[in-house]
């Protein structure tokens, strides 16, 4: 399929009805999408257009079968005024690993850079310049054949919006660890992603909410003794000052901030060990004094750092300090809004 992108602009943009000091968070959408379709075993009319709201038949596959997928990213701008994209290759990459899980056609990671940048380029008065704001970006796909029947689909549909949004989180967080539910089963779709992975965790993660925490820590399927993620996001524990995150399976997503902030530690000789981290060695470490950090990572939150946990009605208070997390937060920062080097060239100007 070409590459080549057509573009229907909007007559006025909205930008101007936008209080960048106010945003509603996943609420404002910017003035276009991308838009391309998959029929007869082939992408075609990869285009641009005005966002618009999409026609769907009652019996569309996706919403009976569950074939949907999507990425998150974001593209950020730095004093120069230029657009910035974080490491979006590792985005395409990923969603084609989702599709293959889940039985729905790969689609071009050059033409996936290509719409980001064209869109981006396109809707960049609609990045937002305060500091930790950023433009959010969703690619996703869906099964848009209008069929009842118990098989993959054979047309889909690709679409990448994008959302101005504020920091998630400016606080520390608690976290509840889950022993009844699970975010994904032993050869599920963990690692894609996949979106009804995310429907499973509303409920308890409600459930969580209604005991003073932010989010959860789930444990592993089997008999729930090791720590695997923590809501949305990879987790890392430092422990006596090597940092220690659980190592991707079948269960976990491969964040490519996870993938980023390994990197960074290992460049800042920060010892870091990828392996199944038990609940019971987190409790002793705290016990002891040895644990001295736990933050997640992700696209929209980048590095949190954790207030205390709880496993089985017993609070654990993490020390106030987290020099690493913020070391290495300021670090990935630094990067995405071109305030600091780049040594691993993650960073991709927007033309």
């Amino acid at each position: 399929m070409p590459n080549t992108i057509s573009i229907t602009k909007i007559n006025k943009s909205k930008v101007d009805n936008l209080d960048f000091d106010n945003i509603a968070l996943g609420r404002t959408f910017t003035d276009h999408m991308f838009v391309c379709d998959y029929h007869d075993g082939q992408w075609s009319n990869p285009r641009i257009t005005p966002m618009e709201m999409i026609p769907m038949h009652p019996a569309c596959m996706a919403l009976h079968y569950g074939q949907a997928l999507f990425e998150g990213m974001k593209a950020t701008i730095d004093t120069n005024g230029t657009p910035l994209l974080f490491r979006p290759d590792k985005n395409a990459e990923r969603l084609n690993f989702s599709a293959r899980r889940l039985g729905m056609p790969e689609f071009s990671e050059t033409l996936f850079v290509d719409a980001l940048k064209e869109l981006v380029s396109l809707d960049q008065q609609w990045i937002p310049p305060q500091e930790g704001s950023a433009l959010y970006l969703r690619p996703f796909m869906f099964a848009d054949e209008a069929f009842i029947g118990m098989r993959a689909a054979n047309s889909y549909k690709f679409i990448v919006m994008a959302s101005p949004s504020k920091p998630i989180y400016t606080d520390r967080i608690r976290l509840y660890a889950e022993t009844s539910f699970i975010r994904a089963a032993y050869g599920g779709t963990g690692e894609a992603k996949a979106a009804g992975n995310y429907a499973a965790q509303f409920y308890p993660t409600s459930e969580a909410l209604k005991k003073g925490f932010q989010q959860i820590i789930w444990t592993d399927a089997s008999n729930h003794e090791y720590l695997e993620e923590a809501g949305t996001m990879n987790i890392f524990f430092k422990i006596k000052g090597t940092l220690v995150t659980s190592p991707t399976n079948d269960r976990i997503l491969d964040g490519i901030t996870r993938k980023s902030i390994i990197s960074l530690a290992k460049q800042d000789g920060i010892p870091v060990e990828e392996r199944p981290i038990k609940v019971s060695e987190i409790k002793e470490a705290h016990e002891n004094g040895t644990l001295e950090e736990i933050f997640g990572t992700g696209t929209a939150v980048v590095v949190l750092t954790i207030h205390s946990f709880s496993h089985q009605n017993e609070s654990y208070r993490l020390p106030k300090e987290t020099p690493i997390a913020l070391q290495l937060k300021e670090k990935l920062v630094g990067i995405q809004y071109n305030t600091g080097e780049d040594p691993f060239n993650w960073r991709q100007a927007v033309d």
